[in-house]
């Protein structure tokens, strides 16, 4: 009973952790749906081109999940060829969706920073004028220091006094439109990439690519290992249902039954698992691990750690402190 309480049992999720989990895969999914739309979309103007390239990306999203799916359910089956071939399938899809994602983002980006560059553009439009302006104030200047050399004061000082007025106030307007533009504001995203560019030493083009290319893989990574999660989660549902006494997984049903059917014992699947692992280890064809009874039975994680839970409840095995496990059936 001591190894018992030192025995980690697995148990099925709770509705809540579930919920959880299935929110963060359809969020992921859908953010990768819509990263990989504003690619496919952006092919063709025409509409009916824009709706079957947008069905061939919403396609290519959900296969590669499934496939993703696919491969899990194959490689707990342990049929590793048909696991490479779904593995093959989606590392395809998956190349072509974080290609996808790295155009919709890039193109997200791409378009924010074009509405920054164009407030800039008029700021600095705003400033060449006013700068314009201020030369041809300086050549008045000097201009009028001649009229004074030559003691015309008052024919060609007076007129450049009243040219330079008219120029400053030109420039006082100029300058009062360019500070009424709107605010160019970089957000969080351009400050990120301008600090990972500064911090590389790389040009901000190769820092806003690198950064796309890591959120559109995270992204995919991400999805991916919450399906993983549903898939090995309804895995472990099913073995553990199969694993329960018909009694307990059906109700009772109310029909004629003779007296030798009524006393007959139904086998479940744990049962037969159970005898067959204690057939192997009994006759020594294998070890007592894990590892050697899945590989000879071919035969789930899940089922083996339930195998191994009536052994220790059996006092057939013990467990050491290293995990491994002791095989006392002989003794016993």
């Amino acid at each position: 009973m001591n190894n018992l309480k030192n025995t980690r049992i697995r148990h099925t999720k709770g509705p809540f952790a579930m919920s959880v989990v299935y929110s963060f895969t359809g969020a992921a999914i859908l953010a990768s749906i819509i990263f990989s739309l504003l690619l496919f979309l952006s092919i063709d103007e025409n509409p009916w081109m824009k709706v079957l390239f947008g069905a061939l990306a919403v396609i290519f999203e959900l296969g590669k999940f499934f496939a993703w799916y696919e491969f899990g359910e194959r490689i707990a089956r342990r049929h590793l060829i048909a696991a490479f071939s779904a593995f093959s399938f989606y590392s395809v899809l998956a190349i072509i969706s974080i290609g996808g994602s790295i155009g919709g983002i890039n193109s997200a980006t791409n378009t924010a920073q074009r509405y920054v560059d164009l407030q800039q553009n008029k700021v600095a439009i705003f400033n060449l004028q006013i700068a314009a302006l201020e030369k041809q104030i300086d050549l008045n200047n000097i201009a009028a220091e001649k009229y004074i050399e030559l003691n015309r004061i008052a024919t060609g000082v007076v007129r450049i006094q009243k040219e330079n007025a008219l120029l400053r106030q030109e420039q006082v307007e100029l300058a009062v439109q360019r500070d009424h533009l709107p605010v160019a504001s970089q957000g969080s995203v351009f400050g990120l990439i301008g600090s990972i560019a500064d911090g590389l030493k790389i040009k901000t083009t190769d820092a806003q690519l690198g950064l796309v290319v890591f959120l559109s893989v995270l992204l995919d990574l991400f999805a991916a290992f919450f399906v993983g999660l549903i898939g090995e989660e309804q895995r472990f549902r099913r073995t553990l249902a199969g694993m329960l006494p018909q009694s307990l997984t059906q109700p009772p049903e109310i029909t004629q039954h003779s007296p030798a059917v009524d006393h007959e014992m139904v086998i479940s699947r744990s049962d037969i698992l159970f005898q067959k692992a204690l057939d192997v280890l009994l006759k020594g064809d294998v070890r007592c691990t894990k590892k050697a009874i899945a590989d000879k039975l071919a035969i789930s994680a899940e089922e083996v750690d339930l195998i191994f839970f009536g052994l220790l409840e059996k006092g057939l095995v013990t467990q050491k402190a290293n995990r491994h496990f002791n095989w006392h059936g002989e003794s016993v």
